[in-house]
């Protein structure tokens, strides 16, 4: 019965936190282009399986997700075992990024626009590689007691001099790789591991040591992945061709076959999705019964859990294919059609909040960072504070689309607040903002946000699809940080002169 009630509250709040994106696609559809969308009762389905498939998601990771991370943290911190635990790390992070569907989208996509010069496979198995190697080098920090800030302030100034001399193909892309290694089962998992390990070990605090290898996660790729595009572009011809109508035409195909159609296809993307949270299970289960060799405690229960993980993702991209992608993609092109430039301005800055504020990993993340912080931070202000940098981001992003100016003046630019604002933050803030910034890029954003980019690459004239086409999700993903850190500054200062007056 209590089960019951939990998900029913869970139901509510699904519902609320997709209100936004209809608000959002209701106006521009209706308001702006003044036209009833085509398959509007199967977009209004689409809504309905979104918010049973969250529910589903959120109460199997409190059932299975988190109890088994905090449980693997626990066992490993009390046999003392550093070597282990970062085997573990290594182990958990590589297994939960090689079969991501939106890095093997990306990548995908990246092979088809350079023309083959970037193999796929190499690219998901560097991106795997630099996550599981992070993580197990933030689970040795969580372990030492180590300040994160300084590891962040390193890793971007060696991301911006990296960026300063990368290639321009690859600079979009190498970060929307490592944005898009955080998705809404790997950020819970992953963060399971460091609040479980902060919480288990004497003197570590949760908010402060705890968080940090979501950051981590997204931050290492970025580097890997340029130093890769310095080889292949060095190596290879000075031009890419970029060809828009293959472009176009993979992506009309992928999106012909984006919504299962027959009971087939339903058990064919069911059968994907298992696969993609199977490898985090294997890890999870070689380490329980041959490393610590014991039996999961509650194990039931951490099954449903794991079951309820695995329907509602399904249930959710189910949903979102049925319902928002498609309206979102067709009013993205019928915008750009009509050469309504302040209209995709406003269309960028409106999804990119909805979309974010209905996040499931956000929502996750939030609720454990109000957990964790007792009192000094409210789940709901984050997740507007993250979803308006968000906003801003995708936002500046589209603009220095429509504008041409190159990726790389604007990365370093952001980066270098970031770094400024690291110095000067709280350090209790710190960590939880850095993985903010890695939580808002996950099934929901990174679709529609790609599609948007790629498509005005595409459609306006002069725009090189692999320069201009990708970076949209690294403006998604360095605005929040920026946004989170002005946000605690300010309320600390606010909090001083108030106990000063």
């Amino acid at each position: 019965m209590k089960l019951l009630y939990q998900f029913f509250d869970t139901l509510i709040h699904s519902i609320r936190n997709l209100l936004p994106i209809i608000i959002v696609v209701g106006v521009f559809q209706f308001l702006v282009l003044q036209q009833v969308p085509d398959g509007l009762t199967s977009m209004m389905v689409g809504l309905g399986i979104v918010v049973l498939g969250v529910a589903l998601f959120l109460q199997g990771l409190e059932m299975g997700v988190f109890p088994i991370g905090k449980s693997l943290s626990d066992e490993f911190a009390a046999k003392g075992s550093l070597p282990w635990l970062m085997i573990f790390g290594f182990f958990m992070g590589f297994s939960a990024v090689i079969a991501e569907p939106a890095l093997i989208a990306v990548a995908e996509q990246a092979e088809i626009i350079s023309e083959g010069r970037i193999n796929p496979l190499v690219l998901r198995l560097l991106v795997a590689s630099s996550v599981g190697a992070v993580i197990s080098v933030g689970v040795l920090r969580i372990i030492l007691g180590l300040p994160l800030h300084w590891m962040m302030i390193g890793g971007y100034l060696t991301v911006v001099v990296v960026t300063f001399f990368a290639p321009e193909e690859i600079v979009g892309l190498a970060y929307d790789s490592g944005g898009v290694t955080t998705n809404i089962v790997t950020v819970p998992l992953i963060a399971a591991l460091g609040l479980g390990l902060a919480a288990s070990i004497r003197g570590r605090n949760p908010l402060t040591d705890g968080f940090g290898l979501v950051a981590l996660a997204v931050m290492v790729p970025m580097i890997t992945v340029q130093l890769y595009g310095v080889i292949v572009f060095t190596l290879g011809d000075a031009e890419t061709a970029g060809n828009a109508s293959e472009v176009v035409r993979a992506m009309e195909e992928h999106a012909d076959t984006a919504a299962p159609a027959s009971v087939s296809g339903l058990l064919m993307d069911l059968a994907t999705m298992v696969r993609d949270v199977l490898p985090i299970i294997l890890v999870v289960l070689i380490f329980q019964f041959a490393v610590i060799r014991k039996r999961i405690p509650h194990l039931a229960m951490v099954s449903f859990g794991f079951v309820l993980v695995i329907i509602g993702l399904y249930a959710f991209v189910v949903g979102l294919k049925l319902g928002l992608f498609p309206i979102g993609e067709r009013m993205a092109e019928q915008l750009i059609a009509h050469d309504r430039i302040v209209f995709v301005y406003l269309f960028a800055f409106a999804i990119g909040f909805a979309t974010t504020m209905a996040e499931p990993a956000l929502i996750a993340v939030g609720r454990k960072a109000e957990e964790a912080a007792r009192g000094k931070i409210r789940g709901n202000a984050i997740r507007m504070i993250v979803a308006l940098g968000v906003a801003i981001g995708i936002t500046i992003g589209v603009h220095r689309i429509i504008a041409g100016d190159s990726i790389h003046m604007y990365i370093i630019a952001g980066y270098s607040v970031v770094i400024v604002l690291t110095w000067l933050s709280p350090r209790y803030i710190i960590a939880l903002a850095y993985d903010l910034g890695g939580v808002t890029t996950s099934e929901v954003t990174v679709p529609l946000i790609t599609a948007l980019g790629i498509g005005l690459a595409t459609h306006i004239e002069g725009r090189n699809i692999m320069i201009d086409g990708f970076g949209l999700i690294a403006f998604a993903s360095i605005f929040p940080i920026i946004t989170v850190m002005l946000y605690a500054i300010v309320a600390e200062q606010l909090a001083k002169r108030g106990q000063s007056s």
